[in-house]
């Protein structure tokens, strides 16, 4: 079957797109770019280096820019899904969704009415076992926004390894922080997967973090070979 992947950067997507290059073929990447910082619906930090992990993974991107306003938003995903299917063919779309059944609703809703097949493969996968699969698995992801107290200023930039996996297991049961982010509590970037054909090297970047939240934002970055 022939899939695009909804596709942030982060690590769920990447990761979904791991799973479903296992059984079917990804043929494309569908990337969103919200104006509203505050989307409801979308991924936003640096959704720029999106372009370089297409590069890396030898995949063709269709980018489509939305307004980021609630709801109306989905309108904006049902039109790039839709140019992915009249490009690219796609008989099916894949998802990182883990747990936030607002966004798996709206995804199958649209794919419903596209007569798409949709994919959920990280659905309901146990937060800690998800961060696991991808230091086992090789993927540099790093944390690029941080969104709730205790997380401060010095997650920015840091790469999800065992040390942090065990940091982020222990915000859990001392703050509720669901480890993998799943409340929106960070944001990550993922640098180097098992399917990018080099990695993605960061020259410069800058932070902003005030009141308890903040992101790492990633000025200058290329992919360059292992």
């Amino acid at each position: 079957m022939r899939l695009g992947v909804l596709f942030s950067g982060g690590k769920d997507s990447c990761l979904a797109l791991h799973r479903a290059a296992e059984h079917d073929e990804v043929v494309c990447l569908i990337t969103v770019v919200p104006d509203n910082p505050e989307s409801f619906f979308f991924h936003t930090p640096n959704l720029h280096i999106t372009k370089l992990q297409a590069q890396a993974l030898g995949l063709p991107q269709v980018t489509r820019r939305t307004p980021g306003v609630e709801e109306e938003e989905i309108a904006d995903l049902r039109a790039a899904i839709a140019e992915a299917v009249d490009a690219h063919r796609i008989e099916g779309i894949v998802t990182g969704a883990v747990g936030s059944v607002y966004q798996a609703t709206r995804v199958q809703r649209v794919c419903a009415d596209l007569g798409l097949w949709c994919f959920n493969p990280l659905w309901q996968l146990d937060q800690l076992a998800l961060l696991d699969q991808l230091i086992e698995g090789g993927y540099q992801v790093m944390v690029t926004g941080v969104f709730a107290p205790p997380l401060d200023e010095t997650w920015l930039g840091r790469v999800i390894d065992r040390d942090t996996r065990d940091a982020l297991a222990a915000l859990w049961e001392s703050h509720g922080i669901h480890p993998a982010g799943e409340g929106g509590e960070i944001e990550t970037t993922v640098l180097d997967a098992p399917l990018f054909g080099g990695r993605i090297e960061v020259r410069s970047s800058t932070l902003d973090y005030h009141r308890d939240s903040g992101v790492l934002h990633i000025d200058e970055a290329e992919v360059v070979d292992r």
